[in-house]
């Protein structure tokens, strides 16, 4: 129980960390740019219904940090990249929250130990979402 209590605080100190970002808004833009540039392919990593992503998909096109495309040969598909103030926005919010897990870390009896197993947390859930998504 200590540990669920500890991500969802730890969720709130991430996204306290960024004033532009919200940590939705965050976990799009990461997506997008890790490479998945399709809505369905980012709605599906996030676990988002299409509503969830198309509104988060408007706001950040309206703010300038998204751009919406075509897809070569799917008309029905939007391919989504980062605007160059997309990829500022989000490296400044990468830095600040790894800025924020690092002290954090740091008031821990193992630092090194705490990042490489959420490292490892973040390998898991890939892995569960890959199972589900092959289980459908």
């Amino acid at each position: 129980m200590r540990a669920v209590r500890a991500l969802a605080r730890a969720s709130r100190v991430l996204e306290r960390s960024s004033a532009d970002l919200h940590l939705a808004h965050y976990r799009v833009l990461a997506a997008i740019a890790s490479g998945d540039e399709r809505a369905s392919r980012v709605a599906q990593r996030l676990a988002l219904g299409r509503p969830a992503i198309s509104a988060a998909v408007d706001t950040l096109t309206k703010r300038g940090l998204l751009i919406r495309g075509d897809v070569d040969g799917d008309h029905r598909a939007t391919a989504l990249s980062l605007t160059p103030q997309g990829e500022q926005v989000l490296a400044e919010t990468e830095t600040q929250m790894v800025t924020r897990v690092a002290d954090l870390a740091a008031r821990t009896p193992d630092p090194d130990r705490l990042l490489q197993a959420l490292g490892w947390l973040g390998e898991a859930i890939d892995e569960a979402v890959a199972e589900r998504k092959a289980g459908r």
